[in-house]
């Protein structure tokens, strides 16, 4: 498969480049939401003009009433996101949540999906129980209980929480904490008894949640997949988010890019503009083929989960460690080749180091997917 967009992609690129430009911008949402100290982080009228342009439904099957899209297009938008640092419930929602809800029964998606298509619903995911990225221990239990469950137990870090219709939550049906088999996902709505919140501001300015269920009780209709057989669709659910969380980082990382060449080609010292400086030049290029090479990756692993291919998730983990190092070289040039300025509120380019930190460790950081990368290839 060639690793760039084919005609019809290049056209939803196009779409996604100006809409995001023009309406996800930074000064319109990011520092316009950051600034009001907004509960949930992100703009729900935009939101619904995503949805408008149907994005909210991009990878939902048109028999649910989406676009019955792939990952390769949910990357195009979320590449645009990143490039914009526009604040969304994109990847939490129309992603994440929509690839569990895939493996709902019929009801279950009749219930959420039109919600997610029309705008009018965020969802999110909770499936960390710690600091770090651990998807492989699940503690928080999920017992019998009447014709359903209930559910005890903690999240972290689940982005979004707060603001979200429904979380779909990774529980232990069976086992012990460790074992691969004996999980189950269920869908929270957010008005169950005795679910908690405890929000906090991430920094790059987006909220998510400690969430705390206590004694949660859900009928049978909350189950996604099949009891004890969540790890399944919890797998591709990862694969889904790592992919996408590294498609975002990659237009972080162009963004970034872009903003340092242009300051590049204006600031003058010595009576040159800086960009004239051999030594700088050098560094913007080796910036670019290292950002260019992650984008290529990003879209084999897109590739391959929309192809169904067995070493999909191997991919997956090699695009989330790749982007990763890209990434944090873009923002890192671009802070240093900005000089003391770009320490400063005052420009961009600071901002998009602090997104970067935030999808650094959203479903797993470099370190655990260079180990992961290395364990599935038999070392």
């Amino acid at each position: 498969m060639p690793l760039y967009h084919d005609d019809d992609q290049a056209m939803l690129a196009e779409t996604a480049q100006q809409f995001m430009g023009d309406e996800g911008a930074i000064g319109k949402q990011l520092r316009h939401w950051r600034d009001r100290e907004c509960k949930d982080g992100f703009g729900h009228d935009l939101w619904k003009q995503m949805a408008e342009m149907g994005f909210t439904g991009i990878i939902v099957p048109e028999a649910d009433g989406g676009l019955g899209m792939g990952h390769v297009e949910a990357g195009i938008v979320l590449e645009e996101i990143g490039r914009n640092l526009t604040p969304s419930p994109f990847l939490t929602s129309s992603v994440m949540a929509a690839t569990a809800l895939a493996a709902a029964n019929e009801d279950a998606r009749g219930r959420w999906l039109p919600g997610l298509v029309s705008g009018d619903s965020v969802f999110a995911v909770a499936i960390d129980e710690g600091p770090k990225h651990r998807p492989e221990r699940i503690a928080t239990k999920a017992e019998r209980s009447g014709n359903g469950f209930k559910l005890s137990g903690k999240k972290d870090f689940v982005v979004q929480g707060a603001s979200a219709d429904m979380i779909v939550v990774a529980a232990r049906t069976s086992g012990a904490d460790d074992d691969e088999q004996g999980v189950t996902l269920f869908a929270v709505p957010k008005d169950a008894a005795g679910l908690g919140h405890n929000s906090v501001r991430l920094v790059d300015s987006s909220m998510a949640s400690h969430l705390t269920l206590d004694g949660v009780e859900l009928d049978g209709d909350a189950v996604i997949g099949e009891v004890d057989g969540g790890r399944e669709v919890l797998n591709r659910v990862l694969d889904a988010g790592r992919v996408g969380a590294a498609a975002e980082a990659v237009g972080v990382a162009r963004g970034s890019m872009d903003m340092t060449i242009d300051y590049l080609k204006q600031r003058k010292q010595f009576g040159k503009l800086i960009g004239e400086f051999q030594a700088l030049q050098h560094r913007a290029a080796h910036l670019y083929s290292e950002v260019e090479i992650a984008r290529a990756v990003v879209i084999k692993a897109q590739q391959l989960l929309d192809a169904g291919a067995e070493n999909a998730s191997l991919m997956a983990s090699v695009a989330k460690a790749k982007v990763g190092k890209a990434a944090g070289l873009a923002v890192k040039e671009g802070v240093q080749m900005h000089g003391g300025i770009g320490m400063t509120d005052e420009y961009d380019i600071g901002l998009y180091m602090k997104r970067d930190r935030a999808l650094a460790e959203f479903m797993g950081d470099v370190y655990y997917h260079a180990d992961r990368v290395a364990r599935m290839s038999g070392y």
